[in-house]
């Protein structure tokens, strides 16, 4: 195991849990715009805080890589996320660290690890999709994705490639928040396709050899 690989084990929990404040602290003044403005300023604080202990948890990283360069081209979505603030809500998919650990521990079949990433996958796309939709449109003149329940419901439409149209974003923000929605809903369809695809084939592979 590496110097890295140690760090990232020792840290996944800790990481964890702040996505987890930060969860918190970005989702309470979306879902509460009349907020006190003191309990606004310290949930500002604890997603600034978060978004520290990131940046230094990857200068970490970086420094304990044998290859600095290498490594942060490998995980560009993790420099992305720390160097570019309008990114900073995408720090939460750390959230699917979550994904790999009930992985390690729940599924041992290829049916259990494609049932657990995919329902880990949709539920954090289509939460944390509702919630930047909505704080991008709720004040939008036009808007029709004023509540985090039609927000939640549109999400869960375009994540899933139905696409109603009762409700859709008129923001260029909540627009970005659709195409990556449907990106996700589409790599989540050819993921389920391709584990069952290769799931038959290894049942057909050792039907021939018995």
């Amino acid at each position: 195991m590496s110097r890295v690989e140690r760090w990232e084990r020792r840290s996944e929990v800790p990481l964890i849990l702040l996505a987890l404040a930060f969860l918190v602290a970005y989702a309470w003044p979306v879902l509460d715009p009349g907020l006190d403005a003191d309990v606004a300023t310290v949930l500002g604080v604890v997603s600034y805080a978060v978004w520290v202990a990131f940046a230094i948890d990857l200068g970490v990283r970086l420094v304990l890589a044998d290859d600095a360069r290498a490594y942060a081209l490998r995980h560009w979505y993790d420099v992305a996320l720390v160097a570019l603030p309008l990114l900073r809500p995408l720090r939460l998919l750390r959230l699917l660290t979550l994904v790999r650990m009930l992985d390690r521990s729940a599924a041992s079949s290829l049916a259990g690890r494609v049932l657990v990433y995919v329902s880990g996958a949709s539920a954090l796309a289509v939460g944390l999709g509702a919630l930047a939709a909505l704080d991008a449109e709720r004040s939008a003149a036009g808007a029709n994705l004023t509540s985090y329940g039609d927000s939640l419901w549109w999400a869960a439409t375009t994540v899933t490639t139905v696409g109603y149209g009762d409700h859709y974003p008129v923001t260029t923000e909540g627009r970005f928040v659709a195409v990556a929605l449907m990106l996700v809903g589409i790599g989540l369809v050819g993921a389920v396709t391709a584990s069952v695809a290769t799931w038959i084939l290894g049942h057909v592979a050792e039907d021939r050899v018995g």
